[in-house]
Formats: C-alpha cells, structure tokens, sequence
C-alpha cells in the first residue's frame, strides 16, 4: 500500500518555522496541520505567539483555536485530529505541511503511535495531586526520577500534569512510560514524509527568544492571562502550565514581581529551546536547515522542494 505523503517543518521555539512554512506553502500549494500543544487554545494569543490571520496569507491552517482553555489537548488528541486535518487535505488535492515544535506530537502522528486506552486511575491520580499540593513539586518530580530516572529528563519538574501522567502509567502497567515510548518510536513511518528541522545559532535563538518574550509582554500579556482567570480557568488546567501563562499567573497572585515573572518566562522559553534541541538529535531520518548555511529563505525553499521531490512527495 502507497503511503501519503507529508511534509514536516520543525525545530526550537523562535528559529522562524511559521514564516518559512507559509512561504513554503504559498510556493507549492501546500495546506498547514499546527504541530503546536498552545496555539489550538482559544483566547491564548500573545504568549503562544499565535500566527495571526494575515500572517497566513491565505494558506489554510489547521489545528489552530480549536479548543477551550479548560480542555485537556494531548498527543493522543494531536494525533486523531491531525489525521483527520490530513484526509481532508488530501480531499483537496493537496500535500500537507505539519508544523510545529512538539516533536512528541510529531512522532505520534508518524509512528501512528498507540495510546494505552487503559482508563486513568482517579484516586491515586488525586493521591499525586494532593503530594504536590502538600510537598511541592520538586518532592513530587523527586519520586519520578526514582521510578522513571529517563522520563525526569524530559519532564520539567514543574509540569505537574506530565509528571502525574508517568507516574500513573508506572502505577498502571508496571512499566516505565519512557521505555513505552522508545518502543513506539521504533515503529516504522506510517507516511512518505520529509521531516526538516530548522535550526540556527544557539545564542541568536536565545536573543529572538527574549526579543519575543519582550514583545509579549508590550502587547499585553498580563491583560490575556487576567481575561483567562477573570473566566475562572483553573491554574492546574494543561493550558495554564504553559510557559508564559504559568510564570504571569504567579505575578497576578502576588508570588513574584514582574521582572521576575519576565525573567522565569525567558529563561524558561530558553531551556524549552534546548529540549527542543535535544529531542530532534535522537529523531533518525530529519533533515536539518541550518539557518547558518544559507544566503537566504529562497536558497531554504529551493532546499525543501529538492528534497521533498526526490522523495515523490511534490
């Protein structure tokens, strides 16, 4: 059996993938699935730095302001959705682009990869919830480094819901959430795909990291994330833990000052940068575009189509 074709762009937050994309796009005819675990909330714009309709030109865009803050968005959720987002692409006659920066999702998506459909167990679930209230995070994460030490690498210690969800997949199984995912990703690409990753300098992507949080925060973070509370979307809800969302919620409670609530936000976008990094150096078969190597977006295109061609995907 023929498989699909799909082309992918990822890499760090702030390399320039949503730009690049629609440029790609508009080039070859192509129709985008947002590869991005923030951008499907709604009323969530400034601290996703959410493509804006005329940053999209036209090009039709999936997975994107689908979802209510309060709702739970998972790999699980990415996956359904996205294949769904690809049939109807290929109804229009079209190739689509995932694009996004959840290389998680991603391998989801292409190693079609199966989600345990054992139901979640409540009581020990509200039994972590209620350590982490008690003891705080670290003492919670501190448990996971002893019962999944590969899983506390990829995990920040303060995205409760995920450490939560590995320990619960270890209460329920016996088995470590990591290596169920190591096993997954060996699966074969359910696609004809040509997965690029776009990359540049580390420290200019720490500078365009803090030139966006800047940006951020003149247009009027702290008022999105006030209008998110103001409709009483619980701090624990998955959306609420994003970076950004998180830090200014500790601001508006009066736990850190501003500047603080800047500087945690920067840092933290830096250090989700360099996971980012991490992850698509164990990712086999990407093709990297350093932003370095080229003179400019048009040498980029070139490089893509050449290679999506090669490949029979355009």
């Amino acid at each position: 059996m023929e498989k699909e074709p799909l082309i992918i762009l990822s890499g760090p937050t702030a390399v320039g993938k949503s730009d690049l994309a629609v440029e790609l796009a508009l080039r070859e005819e192509l129709e985008i699935i947002s590869a991005d675990s923030a951008q499907v909330y709604k009323g969530m714009d400034i601290g996703t730095a959410k493509i804006t309709k005329e940053e999209m030109r036209g090009v039709p865009h999936y997975l994107i302001d689908i979802c209510d803050p309060y709702e739970d968005y998972s790999a699980y959720k990415f996956k359904t959705m996205a294949k769904d987002a690809i049939s109807i692409i290929s109804e229009h006659g079209k190739v689509p682009l995932v694009v996004g920066g959840t290389g998680f999702y991603i391998q989801a998506l292409l190693k079609d990869v199966d989600f345990d459909d054992e139901g979640p167990d409540l009581s020990y679930r509200k039994e972590l919830e209620d350590i982490a209230k008690e003891k705080g995070a670290e003492y919670l994460f501190g448990i996971l480094k002893k019962t999944d030490p590969e899983s506390a690498e990829s995990i920040p210690p303060e995205n409760i819901k995920k450490v939560i969800r590995a320990l619960e997949y270890h209460h329920l199984t016996g088995n470590t959430i990591s290596s169920h995912n190591a096993k997954e990703a060996q699966k074969e690409s359910a696609y004809n795909e040509a997965y690029f990753v776009l990359t540049d300098d580390r420290d200019l992507i720490y500078e365009r990291i803090e030139k966006r949080v800047d940006k951020m925060i003149d247009e009027g973070l702290e008022s999105e994330v006030r209008k998110l509370l103001d409709r009483c979307i619980p701090e624990s809800c998955v959306s609420m833990q994003a970076i950004g969302y998180k830090e200014m919620v500790s601001y508006i409670k009066g736990d850190i000052t501003l500047d603080e609530a800047i500087y945690q936000i920067k840092l933290n976008t830096r250090h989700f940068a360099k996971r980012q990094l991490t992850w698509y150096r164990r990712e086999k078969n990407v093709i990297y575009i350093d932003r370095r190597d080229y003179k400019n977006e048009n040498e980029m295109l070139d490089f893509m189509y050449n290679e999506t061609h090669k490949r029979g995907i355009l």
